[in-house]
């Protein structure tokens, strides 16, 4: 193999980070990361509380301060419904300066805090390794007014949370427990008791285009600065990143909106205040990039959790490129405008099992055309385990078929 994509179109790894990558920077994007209240970070929380404190001494309430300035200029309409789970909100797009408002008046109830009590190991003069309890905070978007509420596997520390607290726009609180995660996919699910709950509009990822507005709404540094909104644009689609613990994400949604510690699991809005993806990533060199799942991938989901108490997600067992992404920065003529270039199969997976190798271009699943990594995700959530599809395939030139029978199958602990 060597460092150029040969006729069968191997890949090299060597040759990805020198050719593939757009600066440096960003090769080492780190997931979003947890604050964790020690006591040696004491200073973060005072500093946040000062804010807080300054906002409330200048502004009133956060709430009042968005929704008094209706009063200079329309905002949104407010029609609440019957049902304490939904406000109707009509949202004025032709006035750009007030959607942001409209925005937070409508998403802003349906956006939680999530802290989770981590058992962790802390050295101290006398002791070492003495067992003690961390918190860790994040964010979570109400799904359904059952309690169900919809976040990031990480905030809740991939399953390994010894307890969930969910603190509500209201200041109300809640114990919640954990329904459902993945790591791999970086979702879970968690459920609180609690009546009146207002549930987030979801939106349609796949209708969003580079430009479109995007809106975060989270809990940046921790619940002393819960319910921040800011405010930017799509970047970017169908991005995959490589995490620092090894962990590869693929299909995100790329923002400039500014996405923080804290903010993961919280909502990504568009210009309706519909949820269009979860805040899940950061680069930790880099100003104005944050990285958002899908909520087309969430959406399926939500609605098995929910309706059957499990999901299983279903994996290939590949990482891969989008092709368009290939050839635009390569600059080699490939047999296909579309599809994904596989880069590893890993072993024992579905797609070894099939045949499947590094170098080949998946173009269709069951004659549905792929043309990222986004839509095969998106596909793989129709099927089921020991489910068999028929995969179309570039090699050495020539288009080949084979047939993929879903099996369980877990990625290396060091991938996800």
């Amino acid at each position: 193999m060597n460092n150029q994509y040969s006729n069968n179109y191997q890949y090299n790894p060597v040759q990805e980070q020198q050719e593939y990558a757009e600066t440096e920077r960003l090769r080492e994007i780190v997931r979003e990361e947890l604050e964790y209240n020690r006591p040696k970070k004491i200073w973060v929380k005072i500093i946040a509380l000062l804010l807080v404190g300054a906002l409330l001494g200048t502004g009133g309430t956060f709430a009042a301060l968005h929704l008094n300035k209706s009063a200079q200029k329309p905002v949104a309409t407010v029609i609440p419904e019957t049902t304490a789970d939904k406000m109707q909100i009509d949202i004025n797009l032709n006035e750009d300066i007030t959607i942001e408002n409209a925005v937070a008046t409508k998403a802003i109830p349906s956006i939680v805090g999530i802290t989770a009590k981590v058992r962790g190991q802390q050295e101290n003069y006398f002791f070492y390794n003495n067992e003690e309890y961390m918190t860790a905070q994040g964010s979570g978007v109400i799904v359904d007014s059952a309690g169900y509420i919809l976040t990031n596997s990480h905030v809740v520390n991939n399953g390994d949370s010894e307890d969930l607290l969910v603190s509500f726009s209201d200041n109300s609180e809640a114990q919640a427990k954990l329904v459902w995660h993945d790591r791999t996919l970086d979702l879970a699910i968690v459920k609180v008791e609690k009546d009146n709950l207002v549930v987030a509009e979801l939106g349609d990822s796949d209708q969003i285009q580079v430009g479109d507005k995007a809106i975060a709404v989270g809990n940046p540094l921790g619940l002393a600065l819960q319910s921040t909104l800011t405010s930017g644009y799509i970047s970017g689609m169908d991005r995959t990143i490589n995490l620092q613990d090894g962990n590869i994400m693929d299909g995100l949604l790329q923002t400039d909106a500014a996405i923080n510690s804290g903010n993961s699991g919280g909502a990504l809005l568009n210009a309706e205040g519909k949820v269009i993806g979860i805040n899940t990533a950061r680069p930790r060199v880099a100003d104005g990039i944050g990285f958002a799942i899908p909520i087309n991938t969430a959406k399926p989901i939500v609605d098995k959790v929910i309706n059957e108490g499990s999901f299983e997600p279903l994996y290939l067992g590949i990482s891969g490129l989008n092709v368009q992404m290939v050839s635009r920065v390569d600059g080699k003529e490939l047999p296909t405008d579309t599809g994904v270039l596989i880069k590893e199969v890993y072993p024992n997976s579905p797609a070894d099992l099939a045949g499947l190798a590094s170098g080949d271009i998946i173009t269709s699943i069951n004659d549905i055309s792929v043309d990222s990594m986004n839509s095969l995700k998106g596909q793989l959530l129709k099927y089921e385990l020991e489910d068999t599809i028929t995969i179309s395939y570039y090699r050495n030139n020539q288009e080949k078929t084979t047939e993929v029978t879903f099996s369980s199958f877990e990625f290396p602990q060091e991938i996800g």
